[in-house]
């Protein structure tokens, strides 16, 4: 009799599992099926792991020596939206890539303390030979592929689009893409650095991505010449580099 009430158990948790799984893909197919009849003008996303509690310390960069020669310090807590201002060549994209770590200081500290993911100017993040879906899933290894697509639907990537290799992407549909692939990223980006994110977008590509990063949650580093862009996500934080990182007033 215990044999069986053991085998009863396993049998039920089985189907108890089977059932999780099946109304789990049922809201994922539920999920594409109302994106689908979205106005395709509009990207609708949620991304509520990417929250950051207001005061929580996201970044500290401490005498920065930048090897542009600018020397930064600057502290950000909560989710903060800074606009990053400054001439061509002031060092805009080597403080971000020094944020990211893919450069070093030539002196002093720079600690992010939340994941981050961020989009350079020339968007090489995802592989041209993959498809979208393969190069989401390279970045959230433990979503499943219907989870995958549910969300690339969000993005305006639907059935087949999905499957489109990036080689072939016009200009809009690669930003579009990699943007995507970055903000469903595991862990979930709690900081998000762009780096002229508008340069080469239409117009209509530069509002679905203020759009976008209306429904992000964490905290925000733009860099960005085009103040009217940097205006319509909200920025809480006006900076501007040159020869040293200080805070301004919001530009007119």
């Amino acid at each position: 009799m215990r044999v069986r009430k053991r085998t009863a158990q396993a049998t039920a948790a089985k189907q108890r599992n089977l059932h999780t799984e099946k109304l789990d893909e049922a809201r994922e197919r539920l999920n594409a099926a109302e994106d689908a009849v979205r106005d395709d003008d509009v990207i609708a996303v949620d991304l509520p792991e990417t929250a950051v509690p207001a005061g929580r310390t996201v970044l500290r960069v401490e005498g920065a020596e930048l090897r542009s020669g600018a020397t930064v310090d600057l502290e950000l807590r909560g989710p903060e939206r800074v606009g990053l201002l400054g001439a061509n060549g002031s060092g805009k994209t080597t403080l971000l890539e020094t944020i990211t770590g893919r450069l070093d200081p030539n002196a002093g500290s720079v600690r992010p303390a939340v994941p981050l993911r961020y989009l350079p100017q020339r968007l090489t993040v995802l592989d041209d030979a993959e498809s979208i879906v393969h190069n989401v899933a390279r970045l959230a290894p433990t979503a499943t592929v219907h989870a995958i697509r549910s969300r690339l639907a969000r993005f305006h990537f639907r059935g087949d689009r999905a499957d489109q290799s990036v080689g072939t992407l016009s200009g809009g549909e690669r930003f579009r893409a990699t943007l995507a692939a970055l903000m469903l990223a595991e862990p979930a980006p709690q900081l998000l650095l762009l780096d002229e994110p508008t340069n080469n977008l239409d117009i209509a590509s530069a509002e679905q991505l203020s759009q976008a990063l209306a429904a992000y949650e964490g905290a925000l580093i733009v860099a960005s010449h085009d103040v009217r862009f940097l205006r319509t996500l909200g920025i809480t934080r006006w900076l501007q580099l040159d020869g040293t990182l200080g805070e301004i007033d919001p530009p007119d």
